[in-house]
């Protein structure tokens, strides 16, 4: 678990793990880029606060990953999985995704929600691996749809833009 003094790193992870975006020519317009961010930051802090980040670290205990959870609709919602570049195609974010799961299903609720990008290699493909599956915006929650909508209006493809869910288990 990570601590509300651990932004920072959070911060250095994404901007690092985002060239990935830059480089298939998803970069955010700056004018969108401010209030993106901002907002952004503001939720890490609260999953920061809450105890739900877990960040990933190399053998010399540079932190290489973050994943953050925080609750849409009564459910558990991804917030953020990122993963510096140097780390991954290790297992890294499938690590921290399995203990992202792993929380959600502690809280004995019966879905883990995320937004992502449906068009990019490594992102819907990755968590479809991981068995979530796209659902309509006609299924979501208010407040997932309301996440949604938000990034769609401020991030580069919006209509690349959907919201996954798998179903989970219930912990022993």
């Amino acid at each position: 678990m990570a601590g509300v003094n651990e932004l920072e790193t959070l911060c250095e992870i994404d901007r690092d793990a985002s060239r990935l975006f830059d480089q298939a020519g998803l970069e955010l317009i700056p004018e969108h880029s401010a209030e993106f961010e901002a907002a952004e930051r503001s939720r890490w802090v609260q999953c920061l606060k809450s105890g739900t980040v877990f960040v990933a670290s190399d053998p010399l205990g540079v932190p290489v990953g973050f994943a953050a959870l925080r609750a849409l609709d009564g459910e558990p919602y991804l917030e953020q999985l990122s993963v510096r570049m140097t780390a991954m195609r290790r297992g890294i974010g499938a690590a921290l995704l399995s203990a992202a799961e792993c929380m959600a299903a502690k809280t004995r609720s019966r879905t883990l929600w995320l937004t992502t990008y449906r068009h990019l290699p490594w992102n819907a493909p990755f968590y479809e691996k991981a068995g979530f599956v796209t659902v309509p915006v006609e299924e979501c929650g208010t407040e997932i749809l309301v996440e949604l909508l938000f990034q769609r209006r401020l991030l580069p493809k919006p209509d690349e833009r959907v919201a996954m869910r798998k179903m989970l288990r219930a912990p022993n």
